[in-house]
């Protein structure tokens, strides 16, 4: 019974090829290029990141480890400011280390924590030559003020320098 449905109603034969399914116009049947045709973009690039690199600072110019704080902390000598506060303690390493806190009850949300310390890194690297003249190398944690937020980068620089040069005066 089935095949006899099957005979009556399912064509065996193939129908024969169909045409192109869209509608041809003037323009409208115009093949794409094939491949990766996108035109090259414009601007400086950075093909591997390595030029990036340079302008971070390398892990061993870092302090990570909770006690390394903690030590300079409480060994360390204060540095008050208007948008930072820095802790300044002789090296063991012979090369200066950078160390940022941004807390949540001075600062507030994440994306402000970020912002401000970022903006104590960058100080910290723009015054190389000047942390370059301080004769003895130290390890420095600079912890954020509030204020910081409300200002650009010229400001805290400033301030960072002025607290390298203070720095540079204790025996």
């Amino acid at each position: 019974m089935e095949s006899d449905y099957a005979e009556e109603n399912v064509s065996t034969e193939q129908s024969p090829p169909r045409q192109k399914a869209r509608l041809s116009r003037k323009d409208g049947d115009q093949e794409r290029p094939g491949g990766d045709q996108t035109p090259p973009r414009e601007g400086p690039q950075a093909s591997d990141g390595s030029a990036l690199l340079s302008f971070g600072l390398p892990k061993e110019a870092r302090l990570a480890k909770r006690a390394e704080f903690l030590r300079v902390y409480e060994q360390g000598i204060r540095f008050e400011g208007r948008f930072m506060t820095v802790f300044v303690l002789p090296s063991v390493t012979g090369r200066h280390r950078l160390g940022v806190t941004a807390t949540k009850k001075a600062i507030g949300k994440a994306h402000d924590r970020n912002r401000a310390k970022r903006l104590l890194r960058e100080s910290f690297r723009l015054s190389r030559a000047e942390l370059g003249s301080v004769t003895q190398c130290y390890d420095w944690v600079l912890n954020a003020r509030r204020s910081l937020l409300c200002t650009k980068l010229e400001k805290p620089l400033a301030e960072f320098r002025q607290i390298v040069e203070r720095v540079a005066q204790v025996k």
